[in-house]
């Protein structure tokens, strides 16, 4: 299930995001805050949020979904040390911030194209939210 490993991994990026956020204050060093908030928002509000669509829109936790989920987190992963790297004037982190940009982006088109399909799809294949864990297909059976 996609939308388990999505939820899963946005709140390990939650962690590390505020971590991050704890260490900068404790060091009083904020070169970083574009990596905190990188990670905060790509990792933990967009990965959260992509697990919230694919719990509630089942029919479109698919290949696509997989593949989704795969180059966000490989994106994200390569971009954040890549975004460190700038800040820090390390000459890896344009190359590295460059490909996990693009990695990143990858993932959010193929999440555009998963969510335009998805929410096309007939409201019984959508999920009854008064009933958890039953579609609207089998309210009316």
């Amino acid at each position: 299930m996609v939308s388990k490993w999505f939820l899963r991994v946005a709140v390990l990026f939650a962690l590390a995001g505020m971590g991050l956020g704890i260490f900068m204050a404790a060091a009083a060093d904020h070169r970083l805050s574009p990596v905190h908030a990188h990670v905060n928002l790509i990792g933990w509000v967009g990965m959260f949020l992509a697990g919230l669509f694919y719990r509630t829109h089942p029919a479109s936790e698919g290949r696509a979904a997989r593949w989704h989920l795969g180059t966000a987190i490989v994106g994200l992963t390569i971009l954040a040390p890549g975004i460190a790297g700038v800040h820090l004037g390390l000459p890896w982190g344009e190359p590295l911030a460059g490909i996990g940009s693009l990695l990143t982006l990858a993932a959010m088109v193929l999440f555009a194209t998963i969510v335009v399909r998805g929410t096309a799809a007939p409201a019984s294949e959508q999920v009854d939210f008064t009933a958890p864990g039953r579609t609207a297909a089998a309210r009316t059976a």
